[in-house]
């Protein structure tokens, strides 16, 4: 039996498995490390408008409070913090949370992630999930949070409503082995609740998330015409191509509940993809961290994640976040270590490969 725990604990051992990957000694080749990236942060507003990016806080845990609280709150103050989504559980600490982030940047913008709609605490149990969506957007305007696309100068930043999709997986399942259902590895299809029309089963609820962006249509069409860089950013990932092989996760059916081909055709209508304009998709929820270019849009994952994984140095970070993506109209090199893009970045990727990694193959029985 498997405890039905947090979605990206899954993808974790005791042991990290990027540590058995080939090649690391050059994965840092041609990449910016992290204390340039600090410098960059500590180098005062000089430059111009700076840009932030961070998802993942879980402030419900003290230690990524604490965190949060420990941000300067004289370094960002002519700077944008981007949110990618699952701030905490409860909504006294996203309040909180959000309240600080407020404080600390000059404008903060946010996007909903599947730990900020569980309802299982009992002060929620008269929410369904969209009412405490809502009551976190109104939470937001009252705070003067963004979650509405917006144009400054040249710079256009476009938060993205998302849900995920089992179909969004179409790569080889591994079948060599028993994997827990997605019920059972995944809390959302028990701290979520959907009106009855909605669900987790199928395309509905990627659907009527996705539809929620239509609102700002006339907005993204305006910031496609005048702007000559666009950061857009939702919580969930927009392609497979930006989480590992099956055979290298702990969960292998992790694809099935992190993205959404919605979302990428979406990202695909905002962004152009010749050299005309520089484009980027930021991203969370699977708390690897990523920077890759993939068909002529970079994307980027910077996760704080669980206290755990820090400790465990395998995913998030600390000493390193907020990252700073954008800087003196234009966007920063990209940070190392990310260990599985900087890992694809030399390795092809084979989907058609269903032969467990070592560090995962241990911890599954083979089906007879």
């Amino acid at each position: 039996m498997v405890a039905r725990i947090g979605l990206s604990c899954l993808t974790l051992s005791q042991q990290n498995p990027h540590s058995r990957l080939p090649q690391r000694k050059n994965f840092r080749k041609g990449s910016i490390r992290r204390p340039q990236i600090l410098s960059c942060s500590a180098s005062g507003n000089a430059c111009g408008l700076r840009v932030f990016v961070l998802s993942d806080l879980h402030t419900d845990y003290s230690d990524n409070m604490r965190w949060v609280k420990s941000l300067s709150s004289t370094e960002y103050t002519k700077d944008l913090l981007l949110v990618a989504g699952d701030v905490a559980e409860t909504y006294s600490n996203f309040v909180e949370t959000m309240s600080l982030l407020r404080d600390r940047f000059m404008r903060v913008f946010f996007v909903p992630g599947n730990h900020d709609l569980w309802c299982r605490r009992p002060k929620q149990d008269q929410l369904d999930s969209l009412e405490k969506l809502n009551k976190l957007l109104d939470a937001c305007r009252g705070l003067g949070v963004d979650t509405n696309p917006m144009a400054l100068d040249a710079l256009g930043i476009i938060p993205l409503f998302s849900w995920y999709h089992e179909s969004f997986d179409r790569e080889e399942d591994i079948i060599s082995i028993r994997i827990p259902s997605l019920e059972m590895a995944c809390k959302d299809y028990h701290a979520c609740k959907w009106p009855g029309e909605l669900s987790s089963r199928d395309t509905s609820l990627a659907l009527y998330f996705d539809a929620m962006n239509e609102k700002n249509q006339d907005v993204i069409n305006d910031i496609k015409k005048t702007c000559r860089q666009i950061i857009s950013f939702s919580h969930f990932v927009p392609r497979q191509e930006l989480c590992p092989e099956k055979r290298m996760l702990f969960y292998p059916n992790l694809p099935k509940i992190i993205g959404s081909d919605y979302l990428e055709s979406r990202i695909r209508s905002i962004h152009k993809t010749d050299n005309s304009r520089c484009s980027c998709h930021v991203f969370g929820h699977t708390h690897f961290c990523w920077d890759a270019v993939v068909d002529g849009i970079r994307y980027v994952q910077a996760p704080l994640a669980y206290p755990r994984e820090r400790k465990r140095k395998m995913n998030g970070g600390e000493d390193w976040l907020p990252f700073c993506l954008y800087s003196g109209e234009k966007f920063t090199d990209r940070f190392s270590p990310c260990y599985w893009s900087d890992y694809y970045s030399k390795n092809p990727r084979t989907p058609h490969n269903t032969e467990l990694a070592s560090w995962v193959a241990r911890f599954y029985k083979r089906v007879q």
